[in-house]
């Protein structure tokens, strides 16, 4: 009995279809085939096996490696061009096939068809399965061939750009199942078309391309009933049915989730991705000069119905993110505590948000070549924008202006906002499933704001502006530390910054915070408040390696300046940590840049005391407790500031050598004693030392290393997103402000001596010497005349009353006094405000293509590795060792195995691309 189980035991795995899988990475019939055969004939019968043999996703990326496609098109290339005309002619033809889709549900047939498998070999045909292992074929080629093409372009416009020419036969070319050319494409260039109308029997007409084609035939997925869209929606015998997929915006209708329809979705989304991302196997030089083919012809060259018909459909999907209740095992997973780190399943709805919000932000950021926004104005009053003709998605997105839509679009940004901060801010760390798709969504809010004026409008009309402002600091606070996430926390201060410049943004600064904040991150007070201290938090806590978003943080704040009423104790001497920080000779004389951000620091303090001196005590008191780092910022030099950069490191030296000589004195002591140190005094020891230290390098936590980190090959955008790099330029002063400038400018005239010299030389860093000529040339420039007239005035009578009383006066009474102080009649006139806004340049559109296309990348690592060992040109891709694996991740991937098939990957995973 017990010796029949072996050989019962042999039929499932037979069954399965794991032999003939293994077979094909071994046989000679198989992959190798490609490579050891020249000219494989399209008719022969070796192509059937690429769509039949695979179940899964997984199977195709495991079985068929980069390395074998990369291997044949160095050995025979024309077998790569027959693999893909077969399998997209294959597509064509099962999409127009009446048995298409299947009458089983995709689902079960995948998994069926598997155990389903008669002695003979038959077994019925699964069209839907087909029509899937043709699209993750073509995922898995095209990378291959777009990295191996690289600038050329030779094979893939010899393959799928080149249009045939054939006899007009008023019969449709095969595999075009809906490309007609008819009058409403002439618009799109479709000129030549009704030439060919004068003799049938002898005329010849030009065929759409593979690529268009391809295109065309992919929307039509998007929209078939019975794949994507439910059967209810197919009329009479047309199962290709433009409905837009949800409601939301442009639609009313409700066809209710599916999963079998969103992961069909996901994987006709998936094939489109791989179609657009032509452009990142193009180095950042060559962005604009040589712009994807795929990607100008789709967002061009798409008819206007099925433009406003896939924006409404990706753009409805992903705002509805939180609102459908999914049962799938991967949804499941996040609603108890841990749960998700048993359940491995991957929710089919979470991976649709993702694609939906990926292609979105890729179709929306895409600016090469003709698909530039078009300038109007003149000047400084030039603007730009998009038009039907460069980037119908940009346009049609810049079009939308109905509340209800932007009331919709808004709300399902704010519910994944709130979903990623509830698994963040959680009693139990890692109890709840985090939200994949955040980053992703940041990127659309931005496009949002940047291309729809109507939107940004009613953002800052509502009372969700400062939500907004909430969520965006939030995150960009909990991602700081981690170096893969840099360039995102850079996009985060951009947006910021672009909010900072609308006043109404400024105006509701003013009121508190309508959204639970961890304490951790927020103190208490208004929304300018916690704006100042999570500004405070990033740059105070990231030693320098933040450095280039520095600026337009505090660009940011010198924009909301004027607003800032009531600020707290706390935020009030951040203010004043950042100014002191900023003013730190080694931080001003390490860069040519940074003398940027104590001008824009001076001016947070000027627009604070020209608009709101007496609503702001506390940031007055502290401006009157520093009033020796005004005054002597005031008469700053070159050598004055060497000065103070020896003493700082001989005091370290002295205090290092110090410590040492305590330690000897304590270890030789010890020893004569005969008594071992104990472990107490060793760390009392080393208690006292960090105290030391503490004191020297209370700035060096600010300052650290001051070298931005970029993996990618576009340079920062500094100078267009900073603004210009400041003037000196003063409002109308009293004449005795006038002569604070003028004794102030004369004792900053100093000469530098060659031991200075060689100092110099050893501050800069990156090769930046500074010199007294440099220095003067900023120092002038300061705005310090309103401080310096607040610290004249105030501060004499502050010392008068201290000095009147028997006791020292209390801090409460001089805040009170403060509170009620008026200096209209010494301060000089308001001047109107002058915002500084993110402004968009070359470098910036190059940076954040590149960005969202790593972001995608790293997102295309799991579980199927799609652009995996290719030599992507349009970033740098920086790989880590797979760390060791813990418990709860070797748990994971075992009931993983048992509850939902996992791909056994590339187990190298990048640390994301740095911007």
């Amino acid at each position: 009995m017990f010796a029949k189980i072996p050989q019962r035991f042999a039929a499932p795995f037979g069954i399965l279809g794991d032999e003939a899988k293994l077979a094909f990475r071994s046989q000679p019939g198989g992959i190798s085939k490609l490579a050891s055969t020249r000219n494989i004939s399209e008719t022969d019968s070796y192509w059937d096996q690429y769509t039949i043999l695979f179940d899964t996703p997984s199977d195709v990326f495991s079985l068929i490696t980069p390395h074998d496609i990369r291997r044949v098109l160095l050995d025979a290339p024309e077998n790569v061009a027959t693999l893909i005309r077969v399998i997209t002619a294959k597509l064509f033809n099962l999409v127009s096939d009446h048995t298409f889709p299947s009458t089983h549900t995709a689902s079960v047939t995948s998994f069926a068809s598997s155990f389903i498998k008669t002695t003979t070999g038959s077994a019925e045909r699964n069209t839907t399965k087909e029509v899937l292992n043709c699209l993750r074929i073509l995922q898995r080629v095209l990378p291959v061939v777009f990295e191996v093409d690289g600038e050329s372009n030779l094979f893939e416009t010899e393959v799928l750009w080149k249009k045939q020419e054939v006899q007009d036969l008023d019969d449709e070319a095969p595999g075009a199942p809906r490309f007609v050319i008819d009058d409403d494409d002439s618009e799109n260039g479709d000129a030549e078309a009704p030439k060919d109308q004068t003799d049938s029997s002898k005329s010849t007409k030009t065929l759409p391309s593979l690529g268009e084609r391809l295109f065309s035939c992919l929307f039509d997925l998007l929209y078939c009933c019975g794949f994507t869209l439910p059967q209810k929606f197919q009329v009479d015998h047309h199962k290709i049915t433009h409905v837009i997929w949800e409601k939301g915006v442009g639609s009313t209708a409700e066809p209710g989730p599916n999963h079998m329809y969103d992961a069909n979705k996901a994987e006709v989304l998936r094939l489109l991705q791989v179609l657009l991302s032509r452009q990142i196997y193009v180095p950042p030089s060559s962005l604009f000069s040589k712009p994807s083919r795929f990607s100008l012809h789709f967002v061009q060259n798409t008819p206007r119905r099925d433009v406003l018909t896939l924006l409404c459909s990706l753009l409805n999907t992903a705002m509805n993110a939180s609102t459908h209740s999914a049962t799938t095992i991967g949804s499941v997973a996040g609603k108890l505590p841990y749960n998700h780190l048993v359940f491995k399943g991957e929710d089919p709805r979470s991976a649709l948000v993702i694609m939906c919000l990926q292609v979105l932000s890729a179709l929306l950021d895409f600016q090469s070549g003709s698909a530039r926004d078009k300038s109007s104005g003149f000047e400084e009053n030039r603007t730009f924008s998009p038009t039907v003709r460069t980037n119908a998605f940009r346009y049609f997105l810049m079009k939308l202006h109905r509340t209800q839509d932007l009331e919709f679009i808004l709300s399902g940004i704010l519910r994944i906002f709130e979903d990623y901060m509830a698994s963040v801010n959680n009693l139990l760390p890692g109890a709840k499933k985090a939200i994949p798709y955040q980053a992703d969504t940041v990127f659309f809010l931005w496009k949002m704001i940047d291309l729809n004026k109507k939107f940004r409008e009613y953002l800052l009309a509502s009372d969700k502006s400062t939500t907004v402002l909430a969520h965006l600091l939030c995150y960009a606070v909990e991602i700081k530390d981690k170096p893969e996430q840099h360039g995102l926390c850079r996009a985060l201060s951009y947006i910021i910054q672009t909010l900072s410049a609308e006043r109404a943004f400024g105006l509701s600064l003013s009121g508190p915070l309508k959204v639970p904040i961890p304490v951790k991150w927020h103190n208490g007070g208004t929304a300018g408040d916690f704006l100042i201290n999570a500004v405070y938090s990033i740059i105070a806590t990231t030693s320098g390696t933040l450095s280039s978003i520095y600026p337009a943080l505090i660009i940011a704040l010198s924009n909301c300046a004027p607003y800032f009423k009531n600020l707290t104790v706390t935020s009030s001497a951040r203010l004043l940590q950042l100014f002191t920080s900023f003013s730190n000779p080694l931080f001003l004389l390490a860069d040519e840049g940074h003398p940027r951000l104590l001008f824009f620091m001076l001016e947070v303090f000027n627009a604070i005391i020209l608009h709101n001196l007496s609503e702001n005590p506390h940031l007055v008191y502290n401006i009157l407790s520093a009033h020796r780092t005004f005054e002597d910022l005031g008469t700053f030099t070159l050598t004055k500031g060497l000065r103070e950069i020896r003493r700082v490191q001989q005091a370290k030296e002295e205090q290092i050598k110090k410590g040492d000589q305590d330690a000897k004195a304590q270890t030789k002591a010890g020893s004569l004693d005969g008594d071992e140190p104990t472990p107490g005094d060793e760390k009392a020891r080393l208690l006292e030392r960090e105290s030391q230290d503490r004191l020297s390098q209370s700035t060096d936590n600010i300052l650290g290393a001051q070298q931005p980190t970029r993996s990618d090959n576009a340079s920062p955008p500094t100078a267009e997103t900073t603004a210009d790099e400041p003037a000196v330029s003063h409002p109308l002063i009293s004449e005795k402000a006038r002569g604070k400038m003028k004794e102030r400018r004369s004792m900053s005239l100093d000469t530098t001596s060659s031991a200075d010299r060689v100092t110099a030389s050893n501050v800069g860093r990156n090769g930046f010497i500074p010199t007294q000529e440099w220095v003067t040339s900023w120092q002038q420039g300061l705005p310090m005349d309103c401080v310096m007239l607040v610290i004249a005035e105030l501060l004499p009578k502050i010392q008068e009353m201290q000095a009147s009383r028997p006791k020292a006066i209390s801090t409460a009474k001089i805040i009170d006094f403060l509170g009620n102080v008026t200096l209209q009649h010494v301060l000089p006139p308001v001047q109107p405000l002058t915002p500084r806004p993110f402004m968009w340049s070359d470098t910036s559109i190059v940076w954040l293509t590149s960005l969202i296309w790593g972001e995608i990348y790293v997102r295309g690592m799991s579980p199927f590795g799609i652009w995996n060992s290719t030599n992507v040109r349009l970033f740098y891709v920086k790989h880590s060792q797979a760390q060791q694996r813990q418990l709860t991740v070797a748990v994971s991937n075992a009931v993983g195995g048992i509850l939902g098939r996992t791909n056994s990957g590339d187990l190298m995973s990048p640390s994301r691309t740095r911007a």
